[in-house]
């Protein structure tokens, strides 16, 4: 079991960034590949990045190619999602997930075992 607690959302101006950041609890973060998702209002949750477990692989939406970066701090605990050129479009509330199986791809939400509550983002046009 692991707990997953989400922070740094907020309001910005189209072109600014945001820095999120996702703690967990317990003492196997290590063990879980982990991964972003957002989901505007009246949409579906979507696919934002994912990480492998020693941080080596990293996956992205083609819509945050070259904007956001994943990255985890295993010593932490945490994973963060630095966010830059942020664009209204971006606005959501972003969810941190973590998944245990050692197969399968990252892509998909039903892949993840355990979710945050989600921190709102907000980027003012």
């Amino acid at each position: 079991q692991v707990q997953l607690v989400e922070s740094g959302g907020g309001l910005v101006q189209a072109g600014g960034s945001l820095r999120l950041s996702c703690a967990a609890s317990g003492r196997t973060f290590s063990s879980y590949a982990m991964g972003w998702f957002r989901q505007a209002l009246g949409k579906e949750r979507e696919f934002v990045a994912a990480i492998s477990r020693s941080g080596g692989r990293t996956y992205y939406a083609d819509f945050v190619k070259g904007r956001f970066s994943i990255s985890r701090d295993n010593a932490k605990n945490t994973v963060y999602l630095q966010m830059n050129s942020l664009k209204p479009e971006d606005t959501a509330v972003y969810y941190c997930a973590a998944r245990t199986s050692y197969s399968g791809g990252y892509y998909f939400s039903h892949e993840y075992n355990y979710w945050g509550q989600g921190t709102q983002v907000t980027v003012s046009s």
